[in-house]
Protein backbone atom coordinates (compact mmCIF):
# COMPACT_ATOMS: atom_id res chain seq x y z
CA UNK A 1 0.00 0.00 0.00
CA UNK A 2 1.60 3.30 -0.84
CA UNK A 3 1.57 6.51 1.34
CA UNK A 4 -0.88 8.27 -0.78
CA UNK A 5 -3.28 5.70 -0.19
CA UNK A 6 -2.78 5.47 3.40
CA UNK A 7 -3.33 9.05 3.67
CA UNK A 8 -6.57 8.65 1.79
CA UNK A 9 -7.62 6.01 4.22
CA UNK A 10 -6.89 8.18 7.30
CA UNK A 11 -8.81 11.04 5.68
CA UNK A 12 -12.28 9.26 4.91
CA UNK A 13 -14.92 10.53 7.04
CA UNK A 14 -12.99 13.63 7.92
CA UNK A 15 -13.09 15.56 5.30
CA UNK A 16 -14.26 19.05 6.29
CA UNK A 17 -10.94 18.44 8.87
CA UNK A 18 -9.00 17.83 5.96
CA UNK A 19 -10.37 21.11 3.42
CA UNK A 20 -9.47 23.38 6.84
CA UNK A 21 -6.10 21.30 7.19
CA UNK A 22 -5.44 22.31 3.51
CA UNK A 23 -7.24 26.07 4.01
CA UNK A 24 -4.60 26.41 6.98
CA UNK A 25 -1.62 25.41 5.08
CA UNK A 26 -2.62 27.57 2.49
CA UNK A 27 -3.13 30.51 4.77
CA UNK A 28 0.45 29.79 5.94
CA UNK A 29 1.92 29.78 2.91
CA UNK A 30 0.02 33.24 2.10
CA UNK A 31 2.10 34.64 5.00
CA UNK A 32 5.20 33.69 4.76
CA UNK A 33 5.36 34.69 0.90
CA UNK A 34 3.18 37.67 1.93
CA UNK A 35 0.69 37.35 -0.39
CA UNK A 36 3.27 37.32 -3.39
CA UNK A 37 1.64 33.59 -4.69
CA UNK A 38 -1.46 33.60 -2.96
CA UNK A 39 -3.22 33.27 -7.04
CA UNK A 40 -0.77 29.87 -7.22
CA UNK A 41 -2.08 28.93 -3.65
CA UNK A 42 -5.22 29.18 -4.31
CA UNK A 43 -5.46 27.54 -7.23
CA UNK A 44 -3.12 24.22 -5.36
CA UNK A 45 -5.80 24.71 -2.44
CA UNK A 46 -8.85 23.86 -4.84
CA UNK A 47 -6.99 21.38 -6.92
CA UNK A 48 -6.19 19.19 -3.83
CA UNK A 49 -10.05 19.57 -2.58
CA UNK A 50 -11.10 18.40 -5.63
CA UNK A 51 -8.43 15.43 -5.71
CA UNK A 52 -9.41 14.48 -2.21
CA UNK A 53 -13.38 14.49 -3.01
CA UNK A 54 -12.92 12.66 -5.70
CA UNK A 55 -10.73 9.64 -4.26
CA UNK A 56 -13.68 9.82 -1.47
CA UNK A 57 -16.04 8.86 -4.20
CA UNK A 58 -17.97 12.41 -3.59
CA UNK A 59 -18.22 14.54 -6.85
CA UNK A 60 -17.19 18.14 -6.97
CA UNK A 61 -18.98 20.99 -5.74
CA UNK A 62 -20.89 22.84 -8.68
CA UNK A 63 -18.28 25.72 -10.15
CA UNK A 64 -20.05 29.55 -10.03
Amino acid sequence: MSMMDKLKQMLRGHESKADQGIDKAGDYVDGRTQGKYSRHVDTGQDKLKEQLRRDQGNPPPPQA
